[in-house]
């Protein structure tokens, strides 16, 4: 597919996928849903395909990509090896959200996947349209978020036809509001001796550690920089930005404090907030755009919901973003991680 604009991208419902893989065969780039948010495919032994993914996202070409497969089988066909504790870890958590870190086998995947590297991500998603698709094709699918570089990542259908409509041959629909987790795949390089956690997200710290008994260490971007190659997405570039400022707001600030720091400006104010801050703002009848992030019983649901906030208040008249953040826990820590990186300051 070349960069010239189609009239439509095609929504394919479950009982087209055939035609969905026919079209990757084919080379032309197809989202896909998965349970973290929805891949921008490609079938990963196509240069040029891989390349227009690239192009389409407006991607920079030494951001690694993460390579999809159906089954745990099928990764001894492209890599050089899988230790014992990548095995462990295949067996205790795919299909789900983790991406691990392998040698990869040479002259198997398109140039462009693994460019000067020795290694390749791969992860098995807990999507059953991808995997459908992924066994369909044939061949494993490259698949990184499906929005524009630097940008929020899509976590819903109609967040892929807001970027991409007219520019890929199609998307693959998951009939949900959002994908399950809703933040990209933990990544991760094990070795005998450790496990090198490369990208936070819903496989945690612990989590790893209690699967498989050995020491798990995150390494922050900083010290992957300092590496040859990076191994990992999102480590060296901006990324989940909207267009507007965000400011974290730190969670030691109490409720009088948001109203404050809405009440101390002349801009226009978004919020992005579980409910009960939203409700005791509304309360005090302060005019803001909003997007819930739920209850603060459920704290996944923060996570969840994160991509799809900042998209919405980004659509909205906001001058500024105010995004609540939490505690440093494991099971926040995904989410403070994506906030950072997409927010100007802590307040």
């Amino acid at each position: 597919m070349n960069n010239e604009k189609l009239n439509k991208t095609r929504i394919f419902g479950r009982e087209e996928l055939r035609e969905a893989a026919d079209s990757l065969k084919q080379g032309e780039l197809v989202a896909f849903p998965t349970e973290t948010v929805f891949g921008l495919g490609a079938i990963a032994n196509n240069n040029q395909a891989v390349k227009q993914v690239f192009n389409t996202k407006g991607r920079p070409s030494d951001n690694p990509l993460i390579v999809h497969v159906h089954s745990i089988d099928s990764v001894y066909d492209y890599v050089n090896e899988v230790n014992d504790v990548a095995l462990k870890l295949m067996e205790t958590f795919w299909p789900g959200p983790l991406t691990i870190i392998f040698p990869v086998k040479k002259g198997i995947f398109a140039e462009s996947v693994t460019p000067n590297q020795k290694t390749v991500g791969i992860r098995m998603p807990n999507q059953l349209e991808a995997l459908l698709l992924i066994e369909m094709v044939g061949f494993p699918l490259v698949g990184p978020s499906a929005n524009l570089s630097g940008k929020p990542s899509p976590t819903s259908i109609e967040h892929v036809i807001h970027d991409f409509d007219g520019k890929i041959a199609g998307v693959v629909n998951n009939y949900s509001e959002f994908t399950q987790v809703g933040v990209e795949s933990t990544v991760v390089w094990p070795t005998a001796e450790r496990i090198e956690i490369l990208r936070p997200g819903a496989i945690t710290q612990s989590m790893l550690a209690n699967a498989t008994g050995i020491e798990v260490l995150e390494k922050s971007s900083e010290e992957q920089m300092k590496d040859t190659t990076i191994a990992s997405p999102g480590v060296k570039y901006t990324h989940y930005s909207p267009s507007q400022p965000v400011k974290m707001i730190d969670p030691s600030h109490s409720l009088e404090d948001w109203k404050d720091f809405i009440n101390e400006t002349d801009l226009k104010i978004g919020i992005l907030a579980q409910e009960h801050i939203i409700s005791e703002l509304q309360t005090n009848s302060i005019g803001f755009s909003y997007y819930s992030l739920g209850s603060d019983e459920e704290l996944e649901q923060a996570t969840q919901r994160l991509f799809a906030g900042l998209r919405f208040l980004e659509s909205s008249d906001c001058d500024v973003i105010f995004a609540q953040a939490f505690e440093e826990t494991d099971e926040t820590h995904a989410y403070l991680n994506r906030l950072s990186k997409a927010s100007a300051s802590m307040i």
